[in-house]
């Protein structure tokens, strides 16, 4: 609350210091000199000083008071850096949650939140901001029907703060370019969120949409843009300079009403009357944040919900199992289709097949057909597991997996003609040797895309092929015929949609030691599905069981409940949180008894890690979240405090992190090769 400076003027400014030492995560008192006093608002960027350190630390003003909570006599504000209030009271009450929820610090969490400042672009904004002020939004909102959907139901969930995991529609479907250039093609799930995001609008309320990367991002602006007008619209994403991003920030601060886009850090956009939030396959795992404090996408928009009491909406193909769960306990509702129209998936494993070596082929006859018959009509898409033409190389002699001379990684092959290379740090192999019997020939295990194109051009000569993976990203491809090869998450959009499409390395991404595998490959596989043209056949290769049958009878959450079950069974993630704690062995045995009285705690390690400290895995049930979070916490505080008195004080000299604290890791049971 702002106020007119004078007698009864707040002199007392709350200010979280940036900065990631755990011990000054809170909020600390400082005087507003006089002069001050009118740019001193919540939100401003400041400059204070710290006297423990004997330094000027930067921090935003949190709240103003007319009393702080110290005693004594309190240092003034160094300097006022900037009147734009960056840091707005939802954003900075999220940090705070979400901090205390993954025992984190909030400055690490308004750090991506608030983007460096960007000079030349706050001081036009700062000019143009009371003039915009004064104007109206150049075009007005027109609140579309949901296709495919119950509207009446989008609407309830909007007026009431409804949170609702949505079924989305495996279709692609053309939308009107805007300025009558050539219609696009984007996937059903864009159209929804584009259409959900005009209602909210149309109510008054921002809406913010996180999809997990650019391609995602390209259909989904382009649906908005047939929707809405140019001037609701903002893109706010990791990926933009700087200069666009701070500018994209300082847009979401006004009161107009905007669908504003991005990746999951636009979960933290500000938006004091926000109407909706919708999160585009957030089983992705470009929606975990590699980050301190780790905090998923899915887990933001949660917390965020419940602070400010907008619509919530999870759209996929497959969800995960953390919304299985949460669907299960009766915190989300499920939104399906009105007339839903399940696709065409032939499992090649539950075939019957006289040829036994037929069958087993990497491409069986069965797919062979389908293709050849497809690209009569257009374009068929051929979905692998890896990109480059070897994927792994083993020795020639002995048949171990060939390795890196430098870093252990094991060594790929690009192209046909390419020197092996490491997977992991790039080395070339130009002098190698292997280490258990010396010889220097290699072997090629395994197709990538550029060997999978060379077998099919030779299979379908004169069809044109498309190679589409992170060295190629293509977005789209047209209707005419032509073989699309590309790894699971790269696939462009036809258009018209895959008039056949083929899974082909079932059983080796099944094959992957991970505890989401089933989960994983099911989302991988739904979404290719998904970008067929209606009642074209998708034919999976080499997968048969449980995994088969929901993608054949598209009945995923039946695969979702199941799995959820066993988890339950075995104390595994979803089905109860975990923690993975990392240090040396006095600190994270410290971190452990620190919870050992909690109720429902138990503790899988410690096991020795590479850099040879040791990490220890803490399972606890959600209701016991705070109390394992605070005591991890304290113990994270009072490592970092011993380790500072150890390295001598203020001498200059750092010492490493003794103690590492991370939730809800989603890698903590995955296999580390």
């Amino acid at each position: 609350m702002d106020e007119v400076p004078g007698v009864n003027t707040p002199r007392v400014a709350r200010v979280l210091i940036d900065s990631p030492l755990p011990q000054l995560d809170r909020l600390f008192d400082y005087s507003i000199p006089a002069a001050m006093v009118a740019e001193a608002r919540p939100g401003v960027r400041v400059r204070v000083p710290l006297r423990s350190m004997g330094r000027i630390a930067d921090g935003f003003i949190v709240e103003v008071t007319g009393a702080g909570e110290f005693a004594g006599t309190l240092s003034e504000l160094e300097a006022v850096v900037s009147t734009a209030r960056v840091l707005s009271p939802e954003v900075w009450m999220l940090a705070r949650r979400l901090a205390d929820r993954a025992a984190g610090s909030a400055s690490d969490i308004v750090r991506l939140a608030v983007p460096k400042r960007q000079v030349r672009v706050e001081k036009a904004w700062l000019l143009e901001a009371e003039a915009e002020a004064e104007a109206e939004p150049s075009g007005a909102v027109v609140a579309l029907p949901v296709p495919g959907f119950d509207t009446d139901r989008i609407d309830l969930a909007l007026a009431t703060g409804g949170r609702l995991a949505v079924d989305a529609v495996p279709r692609v479907v053309e939308v009107p370019a805007v300025g009558g250039g050539a219609p696009r093609w984007v996937g059903y799930w864009a159209t929804t969120m584009a259409a959900s995001a005009t209602r909210a609008l149309a109510a008054g309320g921002s809406a913010i949409l996180a999809v997990p990367d650019y391609r995602d991002q390209e259909q989904l602006v382009t649906a908005l843009r047939a929707v809405l007008p140019a001037d609701r619209i903002v893109h706010l994403d990791a990926r933009q300079s700087n200069p666009d991003r701070y500018r994209a920030l300082l847009a979401c601060l006004g009161d107009t009403p905007l669908a504003i886009v991005g990746n999951r850090s636009v979960l933290y956009a500000p938006a004091a009357r926000l109407g909706l939030m919708a999160v585009w396959d957030e089983g992705d795992p470009l929606h975990n944040e590699p980050l301190s404090p780790y905090v998923h996408a899915r887990d933001i928009a949660l917390v965020r919900q419940e602070l400010q009491g907008s619509a919530l909406f999870f759209l996929s193909h497959a969800r995960s199992t953390e919304v299985e769960r949460l669907v299960e306990v009766g915190w989300l509702d499920e939104l399906t289709a009105v007339r839903a129209v399940p696709p065409k998936v032939l499992p090649t494993a539950q075939q019957q097949s006289q040829d036994r070596l037929a069958a087993q082929a990497r491409i069986p006859s069965s797919a062979w057909r389908e293709a050849r018959a497809a690209l009569e009509h257009g374009p068929v898409l051929v979905q692998v597991a890896r990109p480059g033409y070897a994927p792994r190389l083993a020795c020639a002699s002995c048949g171990n997996t060939a390795r890196c001379q430098r870093c252990e990684g094991p060594l790929r092959l690009k192209t046909a003609r390419s020197t092996p290379s490491c997977s992991w740090c790039g080395k070339l192999a130009t002098d190698w040797s292997c280490a258990n019997c010396a010889g220097t020939a290699f072997r090629m295990v395994g197709q990538g895309t550029g060997r999978t194109a060379e077998d099919l051009g030779r299979a379908f000569p004169g069809v044109r092929i498309i190679i589409a993976d992170g060295d190629r990203p293509i977005l789209s491809v047209d209707a005419e015929p032509a073989l699309v090869i590309a790894t699971r998450g790269a696939e462009p959009i036809a258009a018209g949609g895959y008039r056949a499409v083929l899974l082909l390395d079932g059983e080796r991404m099944v094959a992957r030691e991970s505890l989401r595998v089933g989960e994983d490959c099911l989302r991988w596989w739904a979404n290719a599905i998904a970008l067929a043209a209606p009642g074209a056949t998708t034919v999976l290769v080499g997968v048969g069981g449980a995994l088969a049958s929901a993608l054949a009878t598209w009945r995923r959450a039946d695969y979702l409940r199941s799995e959820l079950g066993d988890r339950r069974t075995l104390r595994f993630p979803p089905a109860v949180r975990v923690a993975t704690v990392t240090g040396t062995p006095e600190t994270v045995q410290a971190a452990v008894d620190a919870i050992h009285d909690i109720d429902r705690v138990d503790v899988l390690g410690p096991v020795e890690t590479p850099d040879g400290g040791v990490r220890a895995i803490v399972r606890f049930d959600y209701g016991e979240g705070a109390a394992v979070a605070s005591g991890l916490r304290a113990e994270v505080i009072r490592a970092a405090t011993s380790r500072r008195k150890r390295a001598g004080g203020a001498t200059g000299r750092v010492a490493l992190p003794t103690l590492r604290v991370r939730f809800d890791d989603a890698l903590s049971f995955d296999s580390s090769e």
